[in-house]
């Protein structure tokens, strides 16, 4: 699923594009792609392209009177549309502007989970679903701020990087990322992480979506998982960038969990199952 860093980076390319243009007609491609249905969806045909925001993973495309707030999901992706097909492969929603410019939202596989939710404009996003139920932005926390949402939870520290409602915006290769730069497993325990662990912690997520914004800034569009930026993410048995110790991997159902062990726990290995526990 795209992080915040390709959500950020994507903002801009759409933004540089549409800026200043009139919408002359939105038509939803799937039954199931709007979640709301007041405002109506084409209630901002003929007014100008204001701007996008982002909140978490979430895309907010900014008109006169309402947003569209749109949720890739693991598979949605927002392009230009030239074809402008009928029926496209894969198609959710369209937007088309003046000047013959369309985007096109895309979702492929087949749980179709990306979602566009059209709201009032002006609306603050404690006030916007399902933007209320998340966590602040991970980066718009200080270091007394992480410290105090991490103290109000005891839960392995990948996790809890991960748990939107917490703080918002990262998934799971930056999770790992973030652990790596930290030299923190991320089987750590949240509660128990001292003040300098912590703000080993914090500047671990600057360093990291700093590397991920330089990466998608040079890109056209957002890329596969395996093609995006990393140091450890999907690279288990190549050497730590940092000590040339093999990259190791604990394998869940639905993701992994990628670290080296000679700089984050120890050295001791972490089994390789769901209790996690710790093997000599």
């Amino acid at each position: 699923m795209p992080e915040i860093g390709e959500i950020r980076a994507h903002a801009e390319r759409v933004a540089a594009e549409l800026e200043g243009r009139s919408l002359v007609g939105f038509r939803p491609l799937s039954f199931s792609i709007l979640k709301t249905f007041n405002p109506d969806p084409n209630d901002a045909v003929g007014e100008r392209f204001i701007g996008i925001r982002t909140r978490g993973k979430y895309l907010l495309l900014d008109f006169e009177s309402i947003s569209y707030v749109v949720h890739l999901m693991q598979g949605g992706r927002l392009r230009p549309d030239a074809k402008q097909a009928a029926k496209p492969r894969n198609g959710q929603a369209r937007w088309t502007f003046e000047d013959g410019i369309a985007y096109l939202l895309t979702e492929a596989g087949s749980d179709k989970r990306a979602g566009i939710w059209v709201v009032p404009a002006g609306l603050p996003f404690d006030q916007i679903e399902p933007l209320q139920y998340l966590g602040p932005d991970f980066d718009s926390l200080s270091k007394g701020e992480l410290a105090h949402l991490l103290s109000e939870q005891s839960m392995r520290l990948h996790g809890w990087l991960r748990r939107q409602s917490l703080i918002a915006g990262i998934g799971r290769r930056l999770a790992n990322e973030i652990c790596h730069e930290a030299m923190i497993s991320p089987f750590a325990m949240t509660a128990k992480l001292t003040d300098e662990q912590i703000g080993r912690l914090h500047a671990a997520m600057a360093v990291s979506l700093e590397r991920s914004l330089e990466f998608e800034h040079a890109q056209s569009e957002i890329v596969a998982s395996a093609k995006r930026a990393s140091l450890v993410h999907n690279r288990t048995g190549e050497p730590c960038p940092r000590c040339e110790e093999a990259l190791r991997e604990v394998v869940y159902n639905k993701y992994t969990v990628h670290y080296c062990a000679a700089c984050q726990t120890a050295g001791k290995v972490l089994a390789d199952n769901t209790t996690s526990k710790f093997l000599k």
